[in-house]
């Protein structure tokens, strides 16, 4: 495993080095991703403020790799940005060489889009160069361009940190005016970018001081060979000598950027396919795509030893005879109880009756019939003579008009509910009638008027409606 810093950046491998430090591939335990770590590798009063300034610096922007935390563990300190796979421009110019106008164009863009952002915030960049114009990992798509590097960036305004007669950046993309010991001003940043532009388009470094020794002796050049017209007017104004002359703002290089792009020739198949690739490599070992790889050693017995235990418990252990002892059921790996294993079960067979065994031919054999017993038969007891009950007085009948309940029961009061009467278990159900119970119903000398009343609404209805 790599060293923790601060108890949260954990450093994986180194991928670079900058002007006042190291930068390293590093895992980020708090936001679980990888970052770009720059480790200040000089603890000097004269470092450590550049260091302070440059991890001051907070910009949002899509096309500027600002910091965006920094931490600091006794006498080491660091900062940490997005970690950006694609290398540089100048790995882009050395792998390719002359790249083609549009897409210089399309860099050009965005750099000068970031170079607006930072401007927004008063900050002069003072090392634009194509080693800190990185790229995304975008393949064959679209490049995607971030301004990285503020190690020596200021805000206007604030005091400087070199001598007066002492210029700091990269030699080449010196402005003019830098050499003179003028203040930073955002003119400079637009000098070193129409350099840039040059360097894609031809694939060599300029010659900035034979370009403004030429701009002094004769004016404005004529367009290197490879650049095009429409955009070396834009670039001749990028570089000249004069800040005056320049762009005054990075947004009104863009616009005139963008016109002359549109003058350009359309591309075509035979013009080189451009790819951005991965320049970092792979992870170290130790290392995946989810953080640093930790030892399931422990982990993996553990959990070996508690499946088997499992297991046991859950078949039974063996004693020391060799004889099976229940266990007691353990809990699965889901929490729940482990049931044992279904017993197969056997379908069942079809009954067959058994096949008589055939009687050989001839007569049948004697059976030995037991003789009867020597006990006297019993002579059967008379049964007693049937008489009929004396005839009596019948009883009245208990059914009353309109009524479908049964009659009273003997003992008991008139207008109480009949018992029911349930039959004996095993008793067959009573035959039901095949005569219909009859309805109660009004009484004719009801029904009769009612109907006659009926019949006269009917008829005056009519009446009404034939009259109308």
């Amino acid at each position: 495993m790599g060293e923790i810093f601060a108890g949260r950046y954990e450093l994986v491998d180194p991928i670079g080095r900058g002007g006042v430090g190291a930068v390293w591939r590093a895992w980020d335990h708090r936001r679980r991703r990888y970052v770009a770590a720059k480790v200040l590798q000089q603890s000097d009063a004269h470092t450590l403020l550049r260091f302070v300034r440059e991890q001051a610096l907070r910009i949002d922007h899509p096309h500027v790799l600002a910091p965006a935390s920094w931490a600091a563990d006794d006498d080491k300190v660091l900062f940490t940005m997005d970690l950006v796979h694609g290398g540089s421009l100048a790995h882009l110019s050395g792998d390719y060489g002359p790249l083609p106008p549009r897409m210089v164009c399309t860099l050009m863009d965005q750099l000068l889009a970031g170079l607006t952002a930072v401007h927004a915030e008063g900050v002069v960049h003072r090392d634009i160069k194509p080693a800190n114009l990185l790229l995304e990992a975008t393949g064959t798509g679209r490049p995607h361009l971030r301004v990285s590097d503020f190690g020596i960036a200021m805000r206007k305004g604030e005091p400087r940190l070199t001598e007066t007669n002492y210029v700091v950046g990269t030699p080449g993309y010196f402005a003019p005016e830098q050499m003179l010991g003028a203040e930073p001003d955002f003119p400079a940043d637009l000098f070193a970018a129409g350099l840039v532009a040059l360097s894609l388009l031809t694939g060599v470094k300029p010659d900035a001081e034979a370009l403004i020794r030429h701009f002094a002796d004769h004016g404005i050049p004529n367009a290197p060979e490879g650049v095009p017209e429409p955009l070396w007017q834009v670039l001749a104004s990028l570089v000249h000598p004069d800040p005056d002359a320049r762009f005054k703002t990075a947004t009104g290089a863009r616009k005139a950027l963008l016109a002359a792009a549109e003058l350009l020739p359309e591309a075509t198949i035979e013009d080189e396919v451009v790819e951005v690739f991965d320049h970092i490599g792979p992870l170290p070992a130790g290392f995946g795509p989810d953080g640093p790889l930790r030892s399931a050693g422990g982990d993996g017995a553990t959990g070996s030893t508690t499946v088997a235990a499992a297991g046991t418990g859950a078949t039974g252990g063996t004693s020391g005879a060799g004889d099976p002892t229940p266990g007691p059921r353990s809990l699965s790996g889901t929490g729940s109880f482990q049931l044992a294993p279904p017993e197969p079960q056997i379908p069942p067979q079809p009954s067959t009756p058994p096949t008589p065994t055939p009687m050989p031919p001839g007569p049948p054999p004697a059976r030995n019939i037991p003789a009867p017993p020597s006990t006297p038969p019993r002579t059967p007891a008379p049964m007693p003579r049937y008489e009929p009950p004396a005839a009596g007085p019948p009883e009245a009948s208990a059914t009353r008009p309109y009524t479908a309940g049964q009659p009273p029961l003997p003992g008991q009061p008139p207008g109480a509910a009949p018992a029911p009467v349930t039959p004996p278990p095993g008793a067959p159900a009573a035959p039901r009638s095949a005569v219909p119970d009859r309805r109660p119903g009004p009484p004719p000398k009801v029904a009769v008027p009612v109907l006659i009343v009926a019949l006269l609404c009917i008829a005056v209805g009519i009446w009404a409606l034939l009259g109308a």
